[in-house]
Protein backbone atom coordinates (compact mmCIF):
# COMPACT_ATOMS: atom_id res chain seq x y z
CA UNK A 1 0.00 0.00 0.00
CA UNK A 2 3.33 2.11 0.16
CA UNK A 3 3.95 4.86 -3.02
CA UNK A 4 2.11 8.17 -4.05
CA UNK A 5 -1.38 7.08 -4.85
CA UNK A 6 -3.32 3.52 -4.47
CA UNK A 7 -7.03 2.80 -3.63
CA UNK A 8 -8.49 -0.11 -1.93
CA UNK A 9 -11.22 -1.49 -1.27
CA UNK A 10 -11.93 -3.48 2.78
CA UNK A 11 -14.93 -5.30 3.06
CA UNK A 12 -17.01 -7.51 4.89
CA UNK A 13 -15.86 -7.15 7.58
CA UNK A 14 -16.28 -10.00 10.56
CA UNK A 15 -17.79 -9.40 13.94
CA UNK A 16 -20.06 -6.78 12.36
CA UNK A 17 -24.00 -6.51 12.37
CA UNK A 18 -24.78 -6.76 9.00
CA UNK A 19 -22.62 -5.52 5.60
CA UNK A 20 -20.10 -2.75 5.79
CA UNK A 21 -17.48 -2.10 2.99
CA UNK A 22 -14.91 0.99 2.83
CA UNK A 23 -12.42 2.28 0.37
CA UNK A 24 -9.09 3.79 1.11
CA UNK A 25 -7.11 6.13 -0.84
CA UNK A 26 -3.34 6.10 0.42
CA UNK A 27 -0.40 8.41 -0.68
CA UNK A 28 2.97 8.58 1.14
CA UNK A 29 1.94 5.63 3.50
CA UNK A 30 -1.49 7.03 4.80
CA UNK A 31 -4.57 7.16 4.55
CA UNK A 32 -5.69 10.26 2.47
CA UNK A 33 -9.54 10.00 1.92
CA UNK A 34 -12.01 6.76 3.22
CA UNK A 35 -15.20 6.41 1.67
CA UNK A 36 -17.84 4.16 3.90
CA UNK A 37 -20.07 2.05 2.02
CA UNK A 38 -23.80 0.37 3.79
CA UNK A 39 -23.74 -1.52 0.93
CA UNK A 40 -27.23 -3.28 1.95
CA UNK A 41 -30.52 -1.87 1.51
CA UNK A 42 -33.28 -3.28 3.62
CA UNK A 43 -36.41 -0.76 3.50
CA UNK A 44 -38.43 -0.35 7.07
CA UNK A 45 -39.15 3.07 6.31
CA UNK A 46 -41.26 1.87 3.25
CA UNK A 47 -42.93 -1.42 4.86
CA UNK A 48 -44.22 1.70 7.62
CA UNK A 49 -46.01 3.51 5.32
CA UNK A 50 -49.37 3.30 5.54
CA UNK A 51 -49.38 0.68 8.24
CA UNK A 52 -51.73 2.34 11.64
CA UNK A 53 -48.98 3.43 14.11
CA UNK A 54 -48.92 1.05 16.65
CA UNK A 55 -47.57 -1.50 14.06
CA UNK A 56 -44.75 0.76 14.67
CA UNK A 57 -44.13 -1.03 18.29
CA UNK A 58 -44.35 -4.35 15.93
CA UNK A 59 -41.91 -3.64 12.80
CA UNK A 60 -39.14 -1.90 14.10
CA UNK A 61 -37.92 -3.80 17.21
CA UNK A 62 -37.18 -5.99 14.16
CA UNK A 63 -34.64 -3.89 12.56
CA UNK A 64 -31.82 -5.13 14.64
CA UNK A 65 -31.98 -8.16 16.59
CA UNK A 66 -29.09 -6.37 18.85
CA UNK A 67 -30.70 -3.29 19.80
CA UNK A 68 -34.22 -4.19 19.34
CA UNK A 69 -35.03 -3.01 22.94
CA UNK A 70 -33.69 0.91 21.54
CA UNK A 71 -36.02 0.39 18.75
CA UNK A 72 -39.27 -0.22 20.91
CA UNK A 73 -38.65 2.69 23.07
CA UNK A 74 -37.71 5.33 20.72
CA UNK A 75 -41.12 3.63 18.55
CA UNK A 76 -43.37 4.24 22.10
CA UNK A 77 -41.74 7.62 23.09
CA UNK A 78 -42.66 8.80 19.31
CA UNK A 79 -46.24 7.47 19.59
CA UNK A 80 -46.05 9.06 22.98
CA UNK A 81 -45.17 12.13 21.71
CA UNK A 82 -48.02 12.04 19.28
CA UNK A 83 -50.76 11.00 21.76
CA UNK A 84 -49.27 13.49 24.49
CA UNK A 85 -49.09 11.10 27.27
CA UNK A 86 -46.70 10.36 30.19
CA UNK A 87 -45.90 7.23 31.01
CA UNK A 88 -46.55 5.96 34.46
CA UNK A 89 -43.47 6.15 37.03
CA UNK A 90 -43.04 2.61 37.38
CA UNK A 91 -43.13 2.61 33.35
CA UNK A 92 -40.24 4.79 33.39
CA UNK A 93 -38.54 2.69 36.13
CA UNK A 94 -38.80 -0.56 34.37
CA UNK A 95 -38.12 1.09 30.90
CA UNK A 96 -35.03 1.93 31.81
CA UNK A 97 -34.18 -1.29 33.25
CA UNK A 98 -34.84 -3.29 30.07
CA UNK A 99 -33.00 -0.46 28.00
CA UNK A 100 -30.21 -0.52 30.28
CA UNK A 101 -29.81 -4.34 30.35
CA UNK A 102 -29.43 -4.53 26.91
CA UNK A 103 -27.17 -1.40 26.33
CA UNK A 104 -24.84 -2.74 29.25
CA UNK A 105 -25.22 -6.75 27.11
CA UNK A 106 -24.08 -4.91 23.96
CA UNK A 107 -21.18 -2.69 25.93
CA UNK A 108 -20.14 -5.92 27.15
CA UNK A 109 -20.25 -7.96 23.60
CA UNK A 110 -18.49 -5.47 22.23
CA UNK A 111 -15.77 -5.36 24.36
CA UNK A 112 -15.21 -9.24 25.31
CA UNK A 113 -16.21 -10.98 21.66
CA UNK A 114 -15.80 -7.89 18.70
CA UNK A 115 -12.90 -5.81 19.99
CA UNK A 116 -10.73 -7.72 22.16
CA UNK A 117 -9.90 -10.68 19.86
CA UNK A 118 -8.80 -7.97 17.29
CA UNK A 119 -5.50 -8.65 19.10
CA UNK A 120 -5.46 -12.35 19.17
CA UNK A 121 -4.91 -11.88 15.87
CA UNK A 122 -1.49 -13.56 14.45
CA UNK A 123 -0.47 -10.25 13.20
CA UNK A 124 0.69 -9.71 16.88
CA UNK A 125 1.99 -13.22 17.71
CA UNK A 126 5.88 -11.92 18.34
CA UNK A 127 4.49 -9.40 20.82
CA UNK A 128 5.45 -10.53 24.51
CA UNK A 129 1.88 -9.83 25.46
CA UNK A 130 0.33 -12.16 22.87
CA UNK A 131 0.11 -15.47 24.32
CA UNK A 132 -1.52 -14.14 27.23
CA UNK A 133 -4.01 -12.02 25.69
CA UNK A 134 -4.91 -14.79 22.89
CA UNK A 135 -5.21 -17.48 26.11
CA UNK A 136 -7.89 -14.85 27.35
CA UNK A 137 -9.61 -13.51 24.42
CA UNK A 138 -9.39 -15.43 21.18
CA UNK A 139 -12.76 -15.48 18.96
CA UNK A 140 -14.30 -18.93 20.52
CA UNK A 141 -11.63 -20.72 22.42
CA UNK A 142 -10.55 -18.02 24.53
CA UNK A 143 -11.25 -18.30 28.36
CA UNK A 144 -13.69 -15.03 28.68
CA UNK A 145 -16.17 -16.28 26.61
CA UNK A 146 -17.55 -18.65 28.43
CA UNK A 147 -17.56 -16.24 31.58
CA UNK A 148 -18.89 -13.58 29.47
CA UNK A 149 -21.36 -15.36 27.64
CA UNK A 150 -22.63 -16.77 31.02
CA UNK A 151 -23.00 -13.05 32.54
CA UNK A 152 -24.49 -11.95 29.55
CA UNK A 153 -26.98 -14.33 29.43
CA UNK A 154 -28.16 -14.13 33.24
CA UNK A 155 -28.18 -10.44 32.75
CA UNK A 156 -30.80 -11.12 29.92
CA UNK A 157 -33.12 -12.86 32.54
CA UNK A 158 -33.72 -8.94 33.47
CA UNK A 159 -35.88 -8.76 30.15
CA UNK A 160 -38.11 -11.63 30.84
CA UNK A 161 -38.96 -10.56 34.08
CA UNK A 162 -39.86 -7.25 33.02
CA UNK A 163 -40.61 -7.56 29.09
CA UNK A 164 -41.42 -10.63 29.13
CA UNK A 165 -38.27 -11.84 26.11
CA UNK A 166 -35.58 -10.44 24.50
CA UNK A 167 -35.76 -9.53 21.66
CA UNK A 168 -38.43 -8.00 20.20
CA UNK A 169 -40.55 -7.63 22.98
CA UNK A 170 -43.88 -5.96 22.74
CA UNK A 171 -44.03 -4.96 26.53
CA UNK A 172 -42.83 -1.36 25.87
CA UNK A 173 -45.57 1.14 25.41
CA UNK A 174 -46.46 4.76 24.57
CA UNK A 175 -47.77 4.67 28.45
CA UNK A 176 -45.03 2.74 30.08
CA UNK A 177 -44.69 -1.25 30.31
CA UNK A 178 -47.52 -4.02 30.26
CA UNK A 179 -45.75 -6.40 32.42
CA UNK A 180 -46.05 -5.58 36.35
CA UNK A 181 -43.83 -6.65 38.35
CA UNK A 182 -44.78 -8.99 41.68
CA UNK A 183 -42.99 -8.01 45.13
CA UNK A 184 -41.55 -11.68 44.78
CA UNK A 185 -39.73 -10.97 41.65
CA UNK A 186 -38.09 -7.58 42.29
CA UNK A 187 -36.06 -9.98 44.87
CA UNK A 188 -35.70 -11.21 41.92
CA UNK A 189 -34.89 -8.48 39.96
CA UNK A 190 -32.33 -7.21 42.48
CA UNK A 191 -30.73 -10.44 42.82
CA UNK A 192 -29.60 -10.25 38.88
CA UNK A 193 -28.40 -7.14 38.96
CA UNK A 194 -26.16 -8.01 42.22
CA UNK A 195 -25.27 -10.62 40.47
CA UNK A 196 -23.95 -8.62 37.14
CA UNK A 197 -22.26 -6.22 39.84
CA UNK A 198 -19.79 -9.14 40.79
CA UNK A 199 -19.32 -10.30 37.52
CA UNK A 200 -18.03 -6.78 36.69
CA UNK A 201 -15.94 -6.37 39.87
CA UNK A 202 -14.73 -9.98 40.15
CA UNK A 203 -13.82 -10.38 36.28
CA UNK A 204 -13.77 -7.18 34.06
CA UNK A 205 -12.50 -4.79 36.99
CA UNK A 206 -11.18 -6.76 39.98
CA UNK A 207 -12.22 -3.03 41.94
CA UNK A 208 -16.02 -1.86 42.83
CA UNK A 209 -17.74 -0.23 40.47
CA UNK A 210 -17.73 2.89 42.69
CA UNK A 211 -14.07 3.35 42.42
CA UNK A 212 -13.95 2.85 38.65
CA UNK A 213 -16.41 5.42 38.52
CA UNK A 214 -14.43 7.74 40.48
CA UNK A 215 -11.61 7.90 38.30
CA UNK A 216 -10.95 11.60 37.15
CA UNK A 217 -8.00 11.31 34.10
CA UNK A 218 -5.49 10.10 33.01
CA UNK A 219 -2.91 10.14 35.51
CA UNK A 220 -5.53 8.30 37.84
CA UNK A 221 -6.52 5.40 35.09
CA UNK A 222 -2.74 4.95 34.72
CA UNK A 223 -2.08 4.37 37.94
CA UNK A 224 -5.39 2.13 38.18
CA UNK A 225 -4.16 0.23 35.03
CA UNK A 226 -1.32 -0.13 36.61
CA UNK A 227 -2.86 -1.59 40.23
CA UNK A 228 -5.15 -3.57 38.26
CA UNK A 229 -2.91 -4.87 35.54
CA UNK A 230 -4.34 -8.58 35.74
CA UNK A 231 -8.10 -7.59 35.29
CA UNK A 232 -9.39 -7.44 31.58
CA UNK A 233 -9.72 -3.47 31.88
CA UNK A 234 -6.09 -3.53 33.14
CA UNK A 235 -5.39 -5.75 30.31
CA UNK A 236 -6.66 -2.86 27.79
CA UNK A 237 -5.24 -0.60 28.58
CA UNK A 238 -1.96 -1.86 29.30
CA UNK A 239 -2.83 -2.94 25.59
CA UNK A 240 -3.83 1.00 24.38
CA UNK A 241 -0.50 2.33 26.39
CA UNK A 242 2.04 -0.14 24.06
CA UNK A 243 0.33 0.23 20.99
CA UNK A 244 -0.95 3.91 21.49
CA UNK A 245 -4.23 3.45 20.67
CA UNK A 246 -4.86 6.80 21.62
CA UNK A 247 -3.62 8.12 18.90
CA UNK A 248 -5.50 6.10 16.61
CA UNK A 249 -9.19 7.13 14.89
CA UNK A 250 -9.56 10.70 15.51
CA UNK A 251 -12.98 12.05 13.83
CA UNK A 252 -14.61 16.13 14.60
CA UNK A 253 -14.67 15.62 18.83
CA UNK A 254 -18.41 17.36 18.37
CA UNK A 255 -20.53 14.99 20.21
CA UNK A 256 -23.92 14.72 20.58
CA UNK A 257 -26.43 13.16 23.41
CA UNK A 258 -30.30 12.64 23.24
CA UNK A 259 -30.25 12.12 27.10
CA UNK A 260 -29.91 8.67 28.54
CA UNK A 261 -32.58 7.02 30.87
CA UNK A 262 -35.27 9.12 31.60
CA UNK A 263 -35.96 10.25 35.48
CA UNK A 264 -39.19 9.53 36.49
CA UNK A 265 -41.35 11.51 39.23
CA UNK A 266 -38.99 11.56 42.37
CA UNK A 267 -36.26 10.75 41.03
CA UNK A 268 -33.12 12.15 43.10
CA UNK A 269 -30.90 13.17 40.64
CA UNK A 270 -31.10 16.48 39.13
CA UNK A 271 -32.49 16.87 35.56
CA UNK A 272 -34.23 15.21 33.15
CA UNK A 273 -31.77 11.88 32.27
CA UNK A 274 -29.40 9.92 34.36
CA UNK A 275 -26.84 11.11 31.47
CA UNK A 276 -27.63 14.71 30.33
CA UNK A 277 -29.12 15.93 26.70
CA UNK A 278 -26.69 18.04 24.75
CA UNK A 279 -23.86 18.82 22.81
CA UNK A 280 -20.44 19.20 22.92
CA UNK A 281 -19.37 21.65 20.38
CA UNK A 282 -16.51 24.34 20.05
CA UNK A 283 -15.27 22.79 23.74
CA UNK A 284 -18.07 23.65 25.43
CA UNK A 285 -21.14 21.79 26.71
CA UNK A 286 -24.04 23.36 24.80
CA UNK A 287 -27.87 22.64 24.90
CA UNK A 288 -29.33 20.48 22.11
CA UNK A 289 -31.84 22.12 19.36
CA UNK A 290 -33.18 19.17 17.60
CA UNK A 291 -35.05 21.50 15.24
CA UNK A 292 -31.76 21.48 13.75
CA UNK A 293 -30.97 18.19 12.56
CA UNK A 294 -30.98 17.83 8.79
CA UNK A 295 -30.36 14.33 6.58
CA UNK A 296 -28.37 15.12 3.26
CA UNK A 297 -28.50 12.32 0.69
CA UNK A 298 -25.92 14.05 -2.05
CA UNK A 299 -23.60 11.27 -2.16
CA UNK A 300 -26.61 8.30 -0.94
CA UNK A 301 -28.45 6.20 -3.00
CA UNK A 302 -31.55 7.59 -2.78
CA UNK A 303 -33.93 10.01 -4.83
CA UNK A 304 -32.34 13.26 -4.50
CA UNK A 305 -33.79 16.31 -2.69
CA UNK A 306 -33.48 19.60 -3.46
CA UNK A 307 -31.89 20.51 -0.22
CA UNK A 308 -30.90 18.40 3.25
CA UNK A 309 -34.33 18.26 4.93
CA UNK A 310 -35.21 17.20 8.32
CA UNK A 311 -36.51 14.22 9.29
CA UNK A 312 -40.38 15.33 9.32
CA UNK A 313 -40.13 15.83 5.47
CA UNK A 314 -37.49 13.58 4.90
CA UNK A 315 -38.20 10.66 2.22
CA UNK A 316 -36.01 7.70 1.36
CA UNK A 317 -36.91 6.61 -2.19
CA UNK A 318 -34.08 4.36 -3.40
CA UNK A 319 -31.72 5.26 -6.50
CA UNK A 320 -30.67 1.91 -7.45
CA UNK A 321 -28.21 4.01 -10.11
CA UNK A 322 -24.65 3.33 -9.04
CA UNK A 323 -23.58 7.01 -10.03
CA UNK A 324 -26.54 8.44 -7.86
CA UNK A 325 -24.26 7.91 -4.43
CA UNK A 326 -21.86 5.17 -3.13
CA UNK A 327 -23.62 4.19 0.34
CA UNK A 328 -27.73 3.41 0.80
CA UNK A 329 -27.07 5.71 4.10
CA UNK A 330 -28.05 8.89 4.63
CA UNK A 331 -25.72 11.39 5.82
CA UNK A 332 -27.51 13.39 9.10
CA UNK A 333 -25.63 16.41 10.21
CA UNK A 334 -26.61 18.83 13.19
CA UNK A 335 -26.55 22.79 11.70
CA UNK A 336 -24.18 21.79 9.20
CA UNK A 337 -21.77 19.67 11.57
CA UNK A 338 -20.59 16.01 11.79
CA UNK A 339 -21.37 14.40 14.78
CA UNK A 340 -20.17 11.48 16.61
CA UNK A 341 -22.21 9.89 18.85
CA UNK A 342 -22.10 6.98 21.49
CA UNK A 343 -21.17 6.30 25.00
CA UNK A 344 -18.26 8.69 24.34
CA UNK A 345 -20.55 11.62 23.01
CA UNK A 346 -22.72 10.95 26.65
CA UNK A 347 -20.00 11.31 28.48
CA UNK A 348 -18.81 14.15 27.41
CA UNK A 349 -22.36 16.20 27.18
CA UNK A 350 -22.79 14.68 30.36
CA UNK A 351 -19.18 15.96 31.63
CA UNK A 352 -17.56 12.90 33.37
CA UNK A 353 -13.92 14.21 34.41
CA UNK A 354 -12.03 11.10 33.15
CA UNK A 355 -13.84 11.19 29.44
CA UNK A 356 -13.13 14.96 29.14
CA UNK A 357 -9.41 14.61 30.40
CA UNK A 358 -8.98 11.83 27.68
CA UNK A 359 -10.70 13.85 24.97
CA UNK A 360 -9.23 16.90 26.14
CA UNK A 361 -5.53 15.89 25.65
CA UNK A 362 -5.60 13.28 22.83
CA UNK A 363 -9.12 13.66 21.31
CA UNK A 364 -11.55 10.99 20.42
CA UNK A 365 -10.05 8.15 19.61
CA UNK A 366 -9.82 4.17 19.82
CA UNK A 367 -8.67 3.88 23.11
CA UNK A 368 -11.01 6.88 24.55
CA UNK A 369 -14.11 4.80 23.16
CA UNK A 370 -13.59 2.32 24.74
CA UNK A 371 -12.76 3.48 28.09
CA UNK A 372 -16.01 5.46 27.83
CA UNK A 373 -17.96 1.85 27.16
CA UNK A 374 -16.92 0.07 29.96
CA UNK A 375 -16.78 3.11 32.08
CA UNK A 376 -20.70 3.00 31.81
CA UNK A 377 -21.07 0.08 33.08
CA UNK A 378 -19.78 0.87 35.72
CA UNK A 379 -21.96 3.82 36.33
CA UNK A 380 -25.20 2.22 35.25
CA UNK A 381 -25.27 -0.54 36.89
CA UNK A 382 -25.48 1.03 40.26
CA UNK A 383 -28.49 3.12 38.79
CA UNK A 384 -29.81 -0.01 37.80
CA UNK A 385 -30.11 -0.89 41.33
CA UNK A 386 -31.96 2.66 42.43
CA UNK A 387 -34.25 1.77 39.70
CA UNK A 388 -35.18 -1.53 40.47
CA UNK A 389 -35.54 -0.64 44.28
CA UNK A 390 -38.01 1.82 43.65
CA UNK A 391 -40.40 0.04 41.75
CA UNK A 392 -43.44 0.00 43.32
CA UNK A 393 -45.50 -3.51 42.30
CA UNK A 394 -48.77 -2.18 43.99
CA UNK A 395 -49.39 0.51 41.12
CA UNK A 396 -49.65 1.07 37.84
CA UNK A 397 -47.23 0.30 35.06
CA UNK A 398 -48.42 2.05 32.20
CA UNK A 399 -50.72 4.68 31.38
CA UNK A 400 -53.31 5.01 28.42
CA UNK A 401 -54.48 7.25 25.73
CA UNK A 402 -55.87 7.73 22.34
CA UNK A 403 -53.54 8.37 19.30
CA UNK A 404 -55.05 11.17 17.34
CA UNK A 405 -55.77 10.41 13.67
CA UNK A 406 -53.67 13.44 12.72
CA UNK A 407 -50.34 14.44 14.57
CA UNK A 408 -46.93 13.96 14.67
CA UNK A 409 -43.98 12.80 17.21
CA UNK A 410 -40.32 12.48 17.60
CA UNK A 411 -38.92 9.55 19.86
CA UNK A 412 -35.18 9.79 21.01
CA UNK A 413 -33.19 7.45 23.01
CA UNK A 414 -29.20 6.47 23.54
CA UNK A 415 -28.76 3.14 22.37
CA UNK A 416 -25.50 1.38 23.35
CA UNK A 417 -23.92 3.38 20.21
CA UNK A 418 -25.74 6.02 20.39
CA UNK A 419 -28.19 8.58 19.60
CA UNK A 420 -31.30 6.90 17.73
CA UNK A 421 -34.31 8.97 16.56
CA UNK A 422 -37.74 7.92 15.39
CA UNK A 423 -39.77 10.88 13.76
CA UNK A 424 -43.41 10.03 13.19
CA UNK A 425 -46.16 11.71 11.57
CA UNK A 426 -49.71 10.11 11.17
CA UNK A 427 -52.12 11.74 8.61
CA UNK A 428 -55.92 9.86 9.02
CA UNK A 429 -54.95 7.42 11.09
CA UNK A 430 -52.37 5.61 9.01
CA UNK A 431 -48.60 6.82 9.30
CA UNK A 432 -47.95 9.26 6.16
CA UNK A 433 -44.12 9.04 7.16
CA UNK A 434 -41.35 7.41 9.51
CA UNK A 435 -38.06 8.79 9.34
CA UNK A 436 -35.38 6.76 11.64
CA UNK A 437 -31.95 7.86 12.22
CA UNK A 438 -29.79 5.32 14.22
CA UNK A 439 -26.65 6.11 15.98
CA UNK A 440 -24.03 4.12 13.47
CA UNK A 441 -26.08 6.48 10.59
CA UNK A 442 -24.39 9.37 12.35
CA UNK A 443 -20.67 7.71 12.52
CA UNK A 444 -20.57 5.80 8.97
CA UNK A 445 -22.66 8.61 7.16
CA UNK A 446 -20.93 9.28 3.63
CA UNK A 447 -19.93 12.65 2.88
CA UNK A 448 -22.79 15.37 2.45
CA UNK A 449 -23.49 18.21 -0.07
CA UNK A 450 -19.92 20.33 1.03
CA UNK A 451 -17.96 16.97 0.72
CA UNK A 452 -17.55 17.04 4.37
CA UNK A 453 -16.06 13.39 5.66
CA UNK A 454 -18.29 11.19 7.60
CA UNK A 455 -17.19 10.30 10.82
CA UNK A 456 -15.49 7.10 10.65
CA UNK A 457 -14.57 8.41 7.40
CA UNK A 458 -12.85 11.20 9.12
CA UNK A 459 -11.74 9.54 11.87
CA UNK A 460 -9.70 6.91 8.92
CA UNK A 461 -8.02 9.73 7.48
CA UNK A 462 -4.33 10.56 8.46
CA UNK A 463 -3.86 6.89 9.22
CA UNK A 464 -0.18 5.48 8.94
CA UNK A 465 -0.33 2.17 6.62
CA UNK A 466 2.80 0.64 6.59
CA UNK A 467 2.97 -2.76 5.57
CA UNK A 468 -1.02 -4.16 4.17
CA UNK A 469 -0.42 -6.37 7.76
CA UNK A 470 -0.44 -3.95 10.09
CA UNK A 471 -2.74 -1.45 7.97
CA UNK A 472 -5.55 -4.41 8.06
CA UNK A 473 -5.50 -4.34 12.15
CA UNK A 474 -5.09 -0.91 12.68
CA UNK A 475 -7.54 0.32 10.59
CA UNK A 476 -9.83 -2.86 12.30
CA UNK A 477 -9.57 -1.26 15.57
CA UNK A 478 -10.43 2.21 14.35
CA UNK A 479 -13.65 0.58 12.91
CA UNK A 480 -14.30 -1.21 15.70
CA UNK A 481 -14.13 1.21 18.10
CA UNK A 482 -17.37 2.56 16.91
CA UNK A 483 -18.89 -0.85 17.03
CA UNK A 484 -20.92 -0.81 13.40
CA UNK A 485 -24.15 -1.90 13.52
CA UNK A 486 -25.10 -1.65 9.59
CA UNK A 487 -28.76 -3.60 9.42
CA UNK A 488 -29.57 -0.35 11.65
CA UNK A 489 -27.43 1.78 9.59
CA UNK A 490 -29.60 0.70 6.28
CA UNK A 491 -33.17 0.18 7.97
Amino acid sequence: MNGRTARRILGPFNRVEGDLEVTLEVADGHITQAWVNSPLYRGFKQILHGKPPMDALVYTPRICGICSVSQSVAAARALAACAGLQSAANGVLATNLILATENLADHLTHFYLFFMPDFARKHYRKQLWFDDIAARFKAQTGSAASEVLKARAELLHITGLLAGKWPHSMAIQPGGVTRPLEAQEKVRLLTLIGAFRQFLQNTLFHDTLEQVSALQNSEQLDAWADAHAESDFGRFLQLARLLQLQNCGHASNNFMSYGAYENSQGDEHKGAHLFARGVWLQDKAQPLNDELIREDVSHSRLNKQNSAKHPYQGSTIIDANEDSGYSWCKVPRLDGQVIEVGAIARQMVDGHPLIRDLVTRDGANVMSRVVARLLELALVTPAMENWARRLQPAQAFCHQAALPDDSQGAGMVEAARGSLGHWLRVKGGRILNYQIIAPTTWNFSPRDSADQPGTLEMALQGTPVGDDAQAAVIIQHIIRSFDPCMVCTVH
